[in-house]
């Protein structure tokens, strides 16, 4: 299966978690962007660690560094969590952006060395790094296959970017194609599960 299985496991693993999709769909409101968390509300509701993918919810497709804004959510989880409960769990874990977390969030661990999103295997490893429960994990990520998927086969908690950055000036090619994946998922799950 090689580098793609992902991609198949993310259709063939959407299709059986197809319900909690839709509900996580459906449940979120259109415009909802990494800043409408509240880091006091999540940890209040029990969630003990934070699972963040890197593009369109931290940045922008290929930057090299979170946005000023995101930066200082990250800063105020930190405070509240506690850097060694805030992992990256990217597809694309890049040297540029471990260095500069390396150099801001030192204690902001990448999760690599796994299969790719939705495989749960980063989300199981960061709850091993941890010591916590899978079930106190939140995946933040714009991608219904991917991040989400992969936090409701794990039975961690999934949270949606419906807003996620993007920067067509940056990156016209990248963002098209991942909007375009982005509504195709959408798709996908409104047609699975009528």
């Amino acid at each position: 299966m090689g580098s793609f299985s992902h991609i198949l496991a993310g259709f063939s693993l959407g299709f059986r978690h197809r319900r909690e999709l839709r509900r996580l769909l459906d449940n979120t409101p259109h415009n909802f962007c990494i800043l409408d968390l509240d880091p006091e509300a999540l940890r209040s509701s029990g969630v003990a660690i934070l699972a963040l993918d890197f593009d369109g919810v931290l940045s922008h497709h290929g930057a090299p560094a979170p946005l000023p804004e995101t930066t200082a959510w990250l800063k105020r989880c930190e405070a509240l969590f506690g850097g060694g409960r805030l992992f990256i769990l990217s597809n694309k874990p890049t040297d540029g952006r471990k260095q500069w977390f390396a150099k801001h969030f030192p204690k902001i661990r990448f999760v690599s060395d796994v299969r790719k999103k939705p495989y749960p295997d980063g989300l199981k490893k960061a709850a091993e790094l941890a010591g916590v429960p899978l079930s106190s994990i939140m995946m933040v990520d714009d991608r219904l296959l991917t991040g989400c998927l992969a936090a409701l086969v794990a039975g961690a908690l999934p949270c949606y970017i419906r807003r996620p950055y993007v920067s067509f000036r940056h990156r016209t090619f990248s963002e098209l194609f991942f909007s375009t994946l982005r509504i195709l998922e959408r798709c996908f799950v409104k047609t699975i599960t009528p």
